[in-house]
């Protein structure tokens, strides 16, 4: 163990933690000191987005000490920013801790004399968004580690616009948290009543603001009447223990959908998440108990939802009668095209209307936009940024939907951040719209592959655990960066997006033009028959993460099984190409 290490844990036996801290650190010492090593070896880094990692005792682990400390810094840069005169809104959902995590946030902002909003109960990600925007605040705080394993939690810090940090922001936050060296910098609590701080300066958030938010749901309706006629449309929800329960059955009936069915192995919300191995509804084991549910009612449609509520999977069944789960792409291509198409057919669309997507989701969206002609914009990974253009385009441009390929929509302007229950209620729409004329969401989507093309999109993630970790991931980067193939399956590369160096470069003629976004870690190959391969390091966990996109003519439904196959064969040996597997 290291010097710096040792000192660290030296700091922590010696300093203001409690015994029960002390007790587990000098009992690691002797039965886990490679976990004591790691649980010290650096300080968990508040990132772009916050905290997030493993919960225990640490300066690498997500504890009352880092979110105390975490919050201080948070609270500083606030007050530097607006002066005395600061609100946040704070929420939390399922996970072990979270509750603990966010009573700890607001005790330090009202100690710090900042007017905090908690939520008296667990409620999903999105709700918080509209808070801050319906409130006012300066700022806010989750306490959610989003779709990662039990062992985790995290602390998603967000800004006045009700989205998580962009610059120069969040990099000044995050200099104003490692200002805070030692948990005696933190102001971690005032007695109740003090003048500027303590539990008086808390104000609990509960049923009239889901009220709000609900109402703000239901006004994104295109087709309230097609609910209505649909009111039985058989529905299977499952929020995965998390706080979806909450709010996603009242806004399907808010809706007008009365034959909802809630999985009810996973309807408790529970940070153990006691039925899945990993509570990520991107995962077919995640919804495995929602498709048989589904296939025993003879359902229209399956909807699950992560434990904070902002990532949506949507089960439908193929023309063969089997029940399958659209990606995060097909999900996305069917929302967009909703909401451009039935937007357009009932005389709503604007001149001006836009969506945004970001640049490693599907490019069919782009094509979709493009024939209806609808702006379209590229955005880095993150819906702050998708939060970002939709702020540079206000006034000038109408906002319709954004999302990307990770399960994630975000519907009108009214918040944020990606928001699973108005996705939930507006993919029911969308299945009651396609039911109304016989036909099924799948249906729809073989239908846009013929009209628009069909693209098959595909992920690979790799995980690089422990110290080492994060110079892998940096290693692999720079390998593609400063030597990018030539070929890939038979295919020239003919252009190389750098977003890092912000030049995209064209591989054949050795020409070069600007990227008009901000910097970032991710490199596209681009062939020239379309396909596109993009290397992205994930910036809240220790993963690589490679996206592949393939495209083809697609002549009829009839052709759908056999030009899949072809493509879902050219993404296998792209990948076992660059030795991915």
């Amino acid at each position: 163990m290291d010097a710096a290490t040792q000192q660290k844990i030296d700091k922590w036996l010696g300093g203001n933690y409690d015994q029960a801290v002390k007790d587990e650190i000098q009992k690691l010492q002797k039965e886990d000191p490679a976990g004591l090593e790691d649980a010290f070896y650096k300080n968990l880094e508040f990132g772009t987005g916050g905290l997030r990692g493993i919960m225990g005792i640490g300066t690498n682990r997500m504890n009352k000490y880092t979110v105390g400390m975490a919050t201080q810094g948070y609270a500083n840069y606030l007050k530097q920013c607006f002066g005395d005169d600061v609100s946040v809104a704070i929420a939390y959902d399922c996970r072990n801790n979270s509750s603990l995590f966010a009573s700890i946030t607001a005790n330090v902002f009202a100690a710090n004399g900042i007017k905090v909003y908690l939520f008296e109960a667990l409620r999903p990600t999105p709700e918080l968004s509209f808070a801050i925007r319906t409130l006012g605040c300066k700022g806010g705080v989750v306490c959610t580690a989003s779709h990662n394993p039990k062992e985790y939690n995290g602390y998603k810090a967000y800004w006045d616009d009700g989205a998580q940090m962009v610059p120069p922001h969040d990099k000044n936050v995050i200099k104003e948290v490692e200002k805070i060296a030692s948990v005696d910098d933190v102001k971690w609590s005032l007695p109740t009543g003090q003048a500027g701080g303590g539990e008086a300066n808390i104000i609990k958030l509960g049923e009239d603001m889901d009220a709000q938010y609900l109402n703000m749901v239901k006004g994104l309706s295109v087709y309230p009447d097609v609910c209505t006629a649909q009111s039985d449309m058989k529905i299977v929800y499952t929020s995965i223990h998390g706080t979806g329960i909450v709010l996603v059955p009242k806004a399907l009936e808010k809706f007008g959908f009365n034959n909802v069915n809630i999985v009810e192995e996973q309807m408790i919300p529970d940070g153990n998440f006691p039925t899945v191995v990993y509570p990520n509804p991107e995962e077919t084991e995640a919804m495995s108990i929602g498709l048989k549910k589904a296939a025993a009612l003879d359902a229209d449609i399956l909807l699950g939802t992560d434990p904070d509520a902002d990532r949506v999977a949507i089960g439908v069944k193929n023309k063969k009668g089997e029940w399958v789960l659209l990606n995060g792409n097909q999900t996305a291509v069917i929302a967009f095209n909703y909401m451009i198409e039935a937007r357009k057919a009932k005389g709503i669309a604007q001149p001006n209307d836009m969506v945004i997507k970001t640049i490693v989701t599907s490019d069919m969206i782009d094509v979709i936009a493009k024939a209806n002609n609808v702006a379209c914009y590229n955005v880095l990974t993150g819906f702050k940024w998708i939060s970002k253009m939709i702020k540079e385009k206000e006034g000038k441009e109408n906002y319709i939907i954004g999302g990307e390929e990770s399960f994630g929509l975000m519907i009108g302007d009214k918040i944020r951040d990606k928001d699973a229950i108005s996705a939930v209620a507006l993919s029911c729409e969308m299945a009651a719209y396609e039911k109304n004329k016989g036909r099924t969401l799948f249906d729809k989507l073989i239908d846009l592959y013929v009209q628009y093309g069909l693209y098959k999109e595909s992920l690979v993630s790799i995980t690089k655990k422990g110290m080492n970790g994060a110079a892998e991931i940096t290693a692999m980067m720079e390998g593609y960066r400063s030597n990018p193939p030539q070929t890939i399956d038979g295919g020239a590369v003919v252009e190389l997006l750098d977003y890092e160096l912000q030049v995209a470069k064209n591989l054949q003629t050795g020409e070069s033009r600007a990227i008009d976004l901000p910097k970032s870690n991710v490199l596209q190959f681009v062939l020239a028959d379309g396909t596109k391969i993009s290397a992205r390091p994930s910036g809240t966990e220790p993963k690589i993460k490679f996206y592949f996109s393939v495209n083809a003519k697609l002549d009829s439904a009839d052709d759908f099984d056999a030009t899949e196959k072809q493509l879902d064969e050219k993404i296998k040996r792209i990948i076992e190409e660059m030795k991915l597997k």
